[in-house]
């Protein structure tokens, strides 16, 4: 239980300082998150593999929807900033621990994806001045619907790296 807490309180932490901070120190925050992550989980190695599994095809899929012009940051490149994909790392780490209730049914997890994807999104824009092309009722549909395939098979990676 207090592990459980831990990592959802050390989530939001690495939320608050990639999406506040940026590309700038605070990154560190973050990294300090994973690492104390990995510190505190007895099988690190297939943990880490899931992180990276699960940060790579994030940020596979938030630079196809920054291609796409879904999203707009205010520095140019062909990647999404180091600050999300960092940020897709630390969601890895609560999807067998303080998100692990969400994974079955499957649904549960396509429900919370569903809501807490585009909140997430939203909320980070909001923070980090991020901008939507498509306007903010359109994409937050388009990230719903996203979401809600995206977060059971999160889910699924995540169970098939802890064998």
């Amino acid at each position: 239980m207090l592990k459980t807490v831990a990592n959802a309180v050390l989530f939001q932490c690495g939320w608050f300082a990639c999406v506040l901070g940026g590309d700038s120190l605070w990154l560190l925050v973050g990294l300090a998150v994973l690492a104390l992550h990995l510190l505190w989980i007895s099988a690190w190695s297939r943990e880490g593999q899931a992180i990276l599994a699960v940060t790579l095809l994030g940020t596979v899929i938030d630079t196809s929807l920054r291609t796409f012009g879904v999203f707009h940051f205010g520095a140019p490149g062909p990647l999404i900033p180091f600050w999300l994909i960092v940020l897709w790392a630390l969601l890895a780490t609560t999807l067998r621990h303080c998100l692990a209730w969400s994974a079955q049914p499957w649904w549960r997890a396509s429900l919370l994806g569903a809501l807490g994807g585009p909140l997430s999104y939203y909320a980070g824009s909001q923070l980090a001045g991020v901008s939507f092309g498509y306007g903010t009722a359109a994409t937050l549909i388009g990230l719903a619907l996203l979401w809600a395939v995206i977060f059971p098979v999160l889910h699924w990676i995540a169970g098939q790296l802890a064998h």
